[in-house]
């Protein structure tokens, strides 16, 4: 990226693919022979994932820095990087640089069937978003994909949720989804979902480069259990018909595996003697 973006005055992003594992997908539509495109996922879309973490908030110091501070943070984190995503300082006093998102979501997400890229009115309207797609595709993002934002310092967390979801086209409300930031501390894991207004750029400046210091995830939207009540009635239909085909695909290998093992005890009955 050339110098004139990285001192661009309004937010940037730049986003590169870091994985290329290809997911299932099936029409929302009730054509069954559409559905026969869709291949069964390995992870439920409601099982949730093995308690590896702790989600607590940990607290560090977040200070308000002036430029002079501003500049010096900028000369260190540039100092400490072995890549070539710098941050820049801008004429304005503000600052651009760079942050990787990693996505890790449980649930598919729903795209145009006709994969068209939304327009920049659809993407400021998130109301009309959904009431623009009549027909839509569910598929699973790859698992834990990463994804680099080039942005600048003002730039909020819920811009940084909404740039992610234009870029893969998903037209699924924003809301449906919140930015996490994750922390290693003394040998355990912490995630604190940041707020719409927070700045994740100014979260990576004051941390560092480091990853176990700060990194970002990209989750659902929830603390507990499912809201079936935030999906529409498609969604969940859709969402049904998945769920039969992996209980369907379960049973399957579940009689294939016991199938095998009366057959090898049979055979193994056949080369004994009686008695």
């Amino acid at each position: 990226m050339g110098e004139g973006d990285a001192a661009a005055t309004t937010p940037s992003f730049e986003m590169t693919w870091s994985s290329t594992t290809s997911s299932g997908y099936c029409s929302q539509e009730d054509s069954d022979s559409e559905l026969e495109q869709y291949f069964t996922a390995r992870t439920s879309f409601i099982r949730k994932p093995h308690k590896e973490k702790k989600d607590e908030q940990i607290d560090w110091d977040k200070p308000v820095l002036s430029q002079t501070e501003i500049e010096q943070r900028i000369k260190e984190y540039n100092s400490q990087i072995n890549s070539n995503l710098f941050m820049s300082l801008n004429k304005d006093g503000s600052y651009t640089g760079f942050i990787k998102v990693q996505l890790k979501l449980i649930r598919p997400v729903s795209v145009p069937a006709n994969k068209k890229a939304p327009s920049i009115q659809d993407t400021r309207k998130c109301s009309s978003r959904s009431q623009a797609v009549k027909r839509r595709t569910s598929f699973y993002l790859p698992k834990d994909t990463i994804k680099h934002l080039h942005l600048i310092s003002c730039t909020r967390a819920s811009e940084v949720i909404e740039a992610l979801l234009k870029k893969f086209m998903v037209v699924d409300n924003p809301r449906k989804f919140a930015l996490f930031e994750r922390t290693e501390k003394d040998d355990q894991v912490y995630l604190r979902k940041l707020s719409d207004e927070e700045q994740p750029l100014r979260l990576r400046l004051l941390a560092g480069p480091s990853e176990k210091a700060l990194s970002f995830v990209l989750k659902e939207n929830e603390t507990g259990e499912v809201n079936w009540d935030a999906f529409s009635m498609p969604e969940l239909q859709n969402f049904l018909r998945i769920l039969q085909r992996e209980e369907e695909e379960h049973i399957r290998q579940i009689l294939q595996k016991y199938s095998h093992c009366r057959q090898k005890m049979q055979e193994a009955l056949a080369t004994r003697t009686p008695g």
